[in-house]
């Protein structure tokens, strides 16, 4: 009697059974599109993507997902009758349509004719039979998650992370390396890697030489920095991390810029990359650099060290010439946004690569970009309508002007602590042929006019910084004028390609810029040339430099002969500079 009495107890004291987890009906609903989507797992296991009008009746998709679901079960009643018949037990499965039901946040029924844009709200239970799924309207999503191919040692790891409704400086990372396998053992044959957790939970990884011969696995975890979270993804590294090359040129110049400066100061870069599609040619291994090892021309590898070098100088702004899009797109701009920095991309229209500007986000915000190619401003501007008219008188000059697919890109920046502080970053990449110092003048002159459009009729008296891989020696027409804010019609850079293309066109600009970081002996070194052609232009009326970070030695420079090599990604050295407003 007693074991009865306690039994009853126990029934009464056991706590009530836990409702039935909750599958997820995710619902895409975005102002710009007509249609919403619906993606859920109906009970017999079958996922649906239904894609309706958001102006549609409730009902109608209810009657819908009811359907479905009957068609399911009556499939599953089929597979349910055959294994019967076969001598197997098997569930019984109903081929009826149903009951399928929406329920508000409040418990509320919704009712039919509300239109699907306003019925499927974030918390809302779907009912489908038994079944019950919580309605899930734009969480945060993982649309691309990507480790680069190549991992060395010593080299920071960034991701590539591209969500909807989340941003990826709230979601949550895991990171994890191969368990080395035993010395002298071998684990079972078909087992798949063990993976054991690291203490990094930060977006970038650096592995350490500990993990060379191991590859690399990433969990991320969409966030919206509003306590949402959506399904986690992982990705697995293709190869496992490399052995790095040791001391790089650039490491003696991070030593000046381990943190980023202050509030009233900017640091500023400008770099010429060195473009894959230029790298990778016979030409450039055979003749242009033949001292470099192939392995260190090859894109990925020099990516690492680009990224780990550009990282390096805590920059608030970075001008780069020579970027390959795949590059920016794939590489720099989601290594360079683990960092803080927020890039936007110009490219040459006959060519795959351009200009890359990249600027510190919680100092400066984008106003606007101005960015044109040359020859169709030239052409088609108002602004350069006197230029385009002198030049005119010279149709085989005004011919290689208008060939050339050069661009610039200007981009007005606000301070984000003090908004009243506005600045215009311009950024280009002049003609390169060594006889072409007139085109240089022409392209300047061009860049210059569009510039003073912004900088002084769109947003007047505001500060400029001009950056780039002008072409030019501190000796060239091109610089002088720059300089000094005139060139005169009989300068010798009007006939740099002989008599047949000779023009005399003075020119003038109202700017009084300055070399922020001087005029060094070389910005590019190759084997055939060294010389300065890399420079930052100030506005000398409203900014000082604050320090030049100095350029990396002549023996460290040459410890592999030339540029680039296995220690230094590029042909061509950056400029850092630190600036302050006056």
């Amino acid at each position: 009697m007693w074991r009865l009495l306690r039994s009853a107890l126990g029934r009464l004291r056991a706590p009530p059974a836990a409702p039935p987890a909750m599958e997820r009906a995710v619902v895409r609903c975005v102002p710009c599109e007509p249609k919403l989507t619906l993606r859920l797992v109906l009970p017999d296991g079958s996922a649906r993507h239904m894609q309706r009008d958001k102006a549609e009746p409730l009902g109608r998709v209810l009657a819908r997902i009811a359907a479905n679901t009957a068609k399911g079960n009556a499939k599953a009643a089929k597979k349910s009758k055959k294994a019967r018949a076969a001598g197997a037990p098997a569930e019984e499965a109903s081929a009826e349509a149903p009951a399928v039901r929406l329920f508000s946040c409040d418990g509320e029924v919704v009712a039919e004719e509300v239109p699907n844009a306003a019925a499927w709200q974030d918390g809302a239970v779907l009912h489908i039979g038994e079944a019950r799924y919580r309605v899930e309207r734009n969480p945060p999503t993982l649309t691309e998650l990507r480790l680069p191919r190549s991992l060395l040692a010593g080299f920071p790891v960034c991701p590539k992370v591209s969500t909807e409704f989340a941003a990826p400086q709230h979601c949550l990372f895991r990171w994890f390396r191969e368990q080395r396998p035993p010395a002298g053992g071998e684990g079972a044959a078909g087992d798949g890697p063990v993976w054991v957790e690291t203490a990094v939970v930060e977006r970038v990884f650096i592995p350490s030489n500990a993990l060379v011969g191991l590859r690399l696995k990433l969990q991320c975890t969409p966030g919206d920095g509003a306590q949402r979270y959506g399904p986690p993804r992982e990705v697995e590294s293709s190869g496992p991390v490399e052995a790095g090359p040791g001391a790089c040129i650039f490491d003696s110049r991070h030593v000046y810029t381990r943190k980023v400066c202050g509030e009233g100061s900017v640091r500023t870069v400008t770099y010429n990359i060195l473009a894959d599609i230029y790298a990778q040619t016979e030409y450039s291994r055979t003749v242009l650099y033949p001292y470099c090892a192939p392995y260190a021309l090859e894109l990925d590898y020099r990516q690492n060290l680009l990224k780990k070098e550009l990282a390096g100088y805590s920059a608030d702004l970075i001008c780069l010439q020579e970027v390959d899009k795949s590059v920016f797109v794939d590489s720099l701009a989601p290594a360079l946004e683990a960092f803080g920095l927020e890039g936007l991309f110009k490219i040459k229209e006959k060519q795959h690569e351009g200009l890359a500007t990249f600027y510190r986000r919680d100092k400066f915000s984008l106003l606007s970009q101005h960015d044109i190619a040359f020859s169709e401003a030239l052409l088609s501007d108002p602004v350069h309508k006197e230029l385009c008219d002198k030049l005119a008188k010279y149709p085989l000059v005004q011919e290689k002007v208008l060939q050339r697919s050069s661009v610039l890109q200007v981009s007005v920046l606000q301070s984000t602590s003090d908004p009243s502080r506005k600045i215009c970053v311009a950024n280009t990449h002049l003609y390169w042929h060594p006889k072409g110092g007139h085109i240089r003048l022409v392209q300047i002159a061009v860049a210059l006019s569009h510039i003073q459009h912004v900088a002084c009729d769109l947003y007047p008296s505001i500060p400029v910084i001009f950056c780039g891989d002008f072409n030019s020696t501190p000796s060239s027409g091109t610089y002088s004028f720059i300089n000094s804010g005139s060139i005169a019609e009989d300068h010798e850079d009007w006939v740099s390609n002989g008599e047949e293309e000779k023009c005399n066109m003075p020119l003038s600009h109202p700017f009084k810029l300055l070399s922020a970081c001087g005029e060094p002996a070389y910005t590019n070194y190759v084997g055939g040339f060294h010389g300065c052609l890399d420079y930052i232009f100030i506005d000398r009326n409203s900014l000082e430099v604050e320090q030049v970070i100095p350029l990396p030695s002549h023996e460290e420079v040459t410890t592999h002969q030339a540029l680039p090599s296995v220690s230094h990604p590029s042909d061509h050295i950056a400029l850092i500079c630190d600036l302050k407003w006056k």
